[in-house]
């Protein structure tokens, strides 16, 4: 079923329940999601926006940006989301390769397209594309993944399987977790309709706004990623009632041990991690909410109709135990790059995703991540991989969290800098006991030689650790050196 399909039947299937919240309470039910759709699909079209067109969203992320996307499936054009969390040189960047026939800047833009005409609906097309989801833009030129039909109904099923949600039972309240150019909502927008959920948009993502927004409606499934999970334990959580919270659902990397078995305790019993990407379409590999310490170190399993394998450079499979990089098969994959042939032909080999991840998969079939291809450095002619490190570190109990960037050296060639969020500030680790720590376990030339506290780690738009502005920092500032 196509995206409008699945916005006009979620409409009568749902009809005044309420679809989405924005910050300000304002409601947008299932019914009127239709209808202004229909309105504002019916401007575009008036406009001279049709099929293959691209009409670009530079929206919030709110109820106005979903009826753009609807109304833009409905006449057959490709919704391409700008995150808002970019920088304006950023969003130009992405607007530009986008390359829209027609952008809409403001809920006014969106309002001002409604028409009172019936559009006729499409014929259902699995291959008509629908959504371009751009990467972030902080390591070169963005790139748009290109998703159709098919690949947001592989994503639907993936989630939801072939259900719909029961009308006459209460709505699943639901927090949006991310901003809604991202490929966490673009890709999943028909699982949220054909489910009948009620998402709350928040203005802006603060720990004590989560905690409040979960505790009044009673949300039982949370999505973050790991650092959000932290800054949420910091707050007084004996003053939410959060009885109602079952799951987290927690993105983007691997999460610490620690932090995994504290938020068990005092947020939700289940907790899930996940690994997915902009390429996979949002789909990757989990852990069960109730996997046991072995598995929580890992990344998990592929989900159905997904399968992960480890490649050596060359392309050849490696067995299990050996670090390599990730290549992942799936019906969720972007089918190509925005008009950049070049790398879609690097990325996709043969109906294989090229991830860019490295990792390898151990005896009970769980990826661990070993951070990305670019993210290697060479430390006195040996190769580190930054994940590797970060994954024994953050055992430590008095580590929170810990991200390892290299630093110039001129002996070295770089060293490894770990930076750290402590449990707790006034009992900070030293650099000679997270050494001490990971001895046993990791080789001399993969311990950190350097050390830097800080109160949090730097998110990019897309919700993961910003390398580049921590490895920024440290070539600038000189921390603790031992030899």
């Amino acid at each position: 079923m196509t995206l409008a399909a699945t916005v006009r039947a979620a409409a009568v299937r749902f009809g005044d329940r309420s679809a989405f919240v924005d910050p300000d309470g304002a409601r947008l039910s299932y019914a009127a999601l239709h209808q202004r759709s229909d309105e504002v699909a019916a401007g575009l079209r008036a406009a001279g926006i049709g099929p293959g067109d691209v009409v670009v969203l530079r929206l919030p992320s709110d109820s106005a940006y979903v009826v753009a996307y609807a109304a833009a499936a409905k006449v057959g054009a490709i919704a391409a989301g700008v995150n808002p969390r970019l920088a304006p040189p950023e969003q130009d960047a992405v607007a530009a390769v986008a390359a829209g026939a027609l952008t809409l800047a403001s809920a006014d833009d969106v309002e001002a397209l409604r028409r009172p005409e019936p559009v006729p609906p499409l014929p259902d097309d699995p291959d008509r594309p629908v959504a371009l989801v751009f990467t972030s833009g902080t390591t070169g030129q963005p790139k748009g993944a290109l998703f159709r039909e098919r690949q947001l109904a592989a994503v639907t099923r993936i989630d939801a399987g072939d259900a719909w949600g029961d009308p006459a039972a209460p709505p699943t309240p639901m927090l949006a977790s991310t901003q809604f150019a991202h490929v966490g909502f673009m890709t999943k927008l028909p699982w949220h309709l054909r489910l009948g959920t009620t998402t709350h948009v928040l203005a802006r993502w603060r720990a004590a706004d989560v905690l409040a927004t979960v505790a009044e409606h009673r949300i039982a499934t949370l999505g973050a990623v790991a650092p959000q999970v932290a800054l949420l334990l910091r707050e007084d959580l004996d003053a939410y009632d959060l009885s109602g919270l079952q799951v987290l659902v927690v993105g983007a990397a691997a999460s610490p041990l620690g932090l995994v078995r504290e938020a068990r305790r005092r947020l939700a019993p289940g907790y899930s991690i996940r690994w997915s990407s902009t390429e996979s379409g949002g789909c990757g590999t989990g852990t069960a909410f109730d996997a046991d310490d072995e598995e929580q170190r890992t990344v998990g399993k592929p989900r159905g109709g997904i399968e992960v394998e480890v490649r050596a450079p060359d392309g050849d499979r490696l067995p299990d135990g050996e670090v390599g990089e990730l290549w992942l098969r799936s019906p969720t994959a972007l089918s190509e790059w925005w008009r950049d042939p070049e790398a879609t032909a690097t990325t996709i080999v043969g109906g294989w995703v090229r991830t860019g991840d490295l990792g390898c998969i151990d005896e009970r079939g769980n990826v661990h991540l070993a951070g990305r291809v670019t993210d290697v450095y060479i430390r006195g002619g040996y190769n580190v991989h930054p994940a590797e490190v970060e994954a024994v570190l953050a055992d430590h109990p008095d580590v929170a969290e810990v991200a390892v960037v290299p630093r110039p050296d001129a002996v070295m060639g770089e060293i490894g800098v770990a930076v750290v969020v402590p449990r707790r500030p006034d009992r900070p680790p030293t650099l000679e006991a997270l050494r001490s720590f990971a001895a046993d376990r990791l080789a001399r030339h993969k311990l950190p030689e350097a050390l830097r506290i800080a109160d949090a780690l730097p998110l990019t738009p897309m919700q993961k650790v910003d390398r580049r502005a921590l490895a920024a920092v440290e070539a600038e500032q000189p921390g603790v050196r031992v030899s």
